[in-house]
Parts: structure tokens; sequence; C-alpha cells
């Protein structure tokens, strides 16, 4: 089974290029079928039933806010996952977090789909053990298909 990745930039904060664009939906292509592959956690997990995943980038307001309402929680965030197959990624926390780290910012974009995928596929990262199981499978996943460029930027 092939699950395609679509990505597109809902906001205006943060100039993202095309280039990034394409290279988030050709990775994330490899990194669902590598997902799918190898890091099921659950029998039945969303991502073994759905033809294609929606990604969402937004600005820090639009992300507190679906925060606020599907998550009970204030503030932006990082990514937020939905079972039917649409992962929000807060662009400007990924800007920040990757200052943070010291990673490229389109990596750091990669990472937080990578995330998503993963929760479709039945992880969870409440508890610190589960949270360790999903960050190994993250870095191994984006380790082996990132292969895009490097800043937000590119056009």
């Amino acid at each position: 089974m092939s699950v395609q990745v679509n990505v597109g930039n809902h906001q205006d904060k943060v100039r993202v290029g095309e280039r990034l664009l394409l290279d988030l939906e050709r990775c994330g292509h490899e990194a669902a079928a590598q997902v799918l592959a190898e890091h099921v956690k659950v029998a039945g997990a969303p991502l073994t039933s759905l033809e294609e995943v929606d990604v969402e980038f937004v600005d820090d307001e639009a992300s507190a806010r679906v925060h606020e309402d599907f998550m009970g929680v204030p503030g932006a965030t990082d990514v937020i996952t939905f079972e039917h197959g649409e992962i929000v990624i807060g662009i400007e926390v990924v800007q920040r977090q990757a200052a943070e780290f010291g990673e490229p910012e389109a990596r750091e974009a990669f990472r937080y789909l990578v995330h998503g995928l993963l929760h479709l596929a039945g992880h969870e990262d409440e508890l610190a053990e589960d949270r360790a199981v999903m960050e190994k499978a993250q870095e191994a996943v984006v380790a082996r298909c990132w292969t895009g460029g490097q800043d937000l930027f590119g056009s």
C-alpha cells in the first residue's frame, strides 16, 4: 500500500519555499512507506488504511487555536495529528526549535511530519518509555528518508 503525502502552507508569517514543499512530499512518501513497513505499533492503526495524509503548515495563532480546541491545552505546539490523516505543523515552532537544537529548519519540519506519521501508526508519546520508543523510530526514519534541502526559504 502506498500513502500519498500532500504538504501545504496555510500561513504567511514564515516564507516557505516551493522546493521545500516538494521535498517534504517526496520524502514524506518515502517516510510513510518506511513507517508502514517497520514501525506500525498497533494493528488497525489509522495509517494502515489511509490513501493520503495532508500536512499543513500554520502560524502560532492557528496552532494555538487547534491545540486548545482539540487538545484542551493553551499555546502553540509543534505538531498535532488527527486520525483522519491530517498533520498540523506549527511553522514558527519549527523555526524556534531548529534554532534551539542547531538543526536545519527543513529537517526539523520533516521531523514533525514523521512524528505525525508515527502517531498515525499507533505510537504515543505521553509516557517517557513510549516517547523514547517513538523518538528512536522517528530519528531512524528522518535519517533514512530526509534528502531535501536545509532551509525553509528555498525557492
